[in-house]
């Protein structure tokens, strides 16, 4: 048997800690939660307070009763946790990559131009889009359709859907949650020959 490492003593603990964290923000008390998990409430107190080794085989069982994963319940907490964003400033935007999910990417980007008057320059690939107004009004195109998102409000579509957006009555801000298509759909819009 190997020794336990202080690496290893502070998962123990976190491990331990997010169980109980997670029960409480459930609402459940310890017997509810060992009914759900199958555990008996004494065996669960232990495995919280740490007076009980924790096994692989009642992690997963806690996982699935806590409706999280056996990786989230032990993940660790990971030095990069605030990012800079990637400038582009040929076209206004902030890019942030979304570790947890790759292939997300959160953009916010500045509008000052209203969104094209010709139904030729409304772009449509795979993916889906949510984004918000964080200041002004901006105009989403959609098929034939005309939306107006002022401050705060947010829009979510498919991008499969004929669309594009800008400004109404001066410069608006928003923020952007891209999937990987719907990135990658941008950004062929955006090279050379692309429609901005």
């Amino acid at each position: 048997m190997m020794p336990m490492t202080q690496e290893d003593g502070e998962l123990d603990s976190l491990v331990r800690k997010r169980i109980r964290a997670l029960r409480v923000a459930q609402g459940w008390s310890l017997e509810e939660l060992a009914t759900r998990a199958n555990l008996s409430q004494s065996s669960l107190s232990r495995i919280e307070n740490g007076r009980r080794r924790l096994a692989l085989d009642q992690l997963v069982t806690l996982a699935r009763a806590l409706d999280t994963t056996l990786d989230q319940l032990v993940e660790t907490a990971t030095d990069d946790v605030v990012t800079s964003p990637m400038i582009d400033g040929a076209h206004g935007l902030m890019r942030w990559p979304i570790k947890a999910e790759p292939g997300m990417t959160v953009v916010r980007q500045r509008m000052t131009e209203p969104p094209p008057d010709s139904p030729a320059r409304l772009r449509a690939h795979p993916g889906r889009e949510w984004l918000v107004v964080l200041s002004g009004t901006a105009v989403l195109l959609l098929g034939n359709r005309r939306f107006r998102v002022e401050t705060n409000q947010a829009a979510e579509f498919p991008t499969m859907l004929p669309h594009a957006i800008g400004a109404e009555g001066g410069p608006c801000e928003i923020l952007g949650i891209f999937d990987r298509d719907a990135r990658r759909g941008h950004r062929a819009e955006k090279e050379p020959g692309g429609a901005p």
